[in-house]
């Protein structure tokens, strides 16, 4: 049986790398405490927003 484990190492560091950008935009970019707070919670998911946009900007 193969060990799958190491394959996925890589994905974490780019979600990582991905995650304290889009965290810095979206803080840096809010008008309040609050929407701070909304980006932070929006940088947690920011690949399902990418994804989606992609889908739509495919027409799938």
């Amino acid at each position: 049986m193969k060990n799958f484990k190491n394959n996925a190492d890589g994905g974490g560091g780019i979600y990582g790398l991905g995650f304290v950008g889009a965290a810095i935009y979206y803080i840096s970019t809010a008008s309040g405490f609050w929407m701070g707070v909304v980006g932070l919670l929006k940088s947690i998911v920011w690949p399902a927003f990418l994804v989606y946009e992609a889908f739509k900007a495919l027409g799938a």
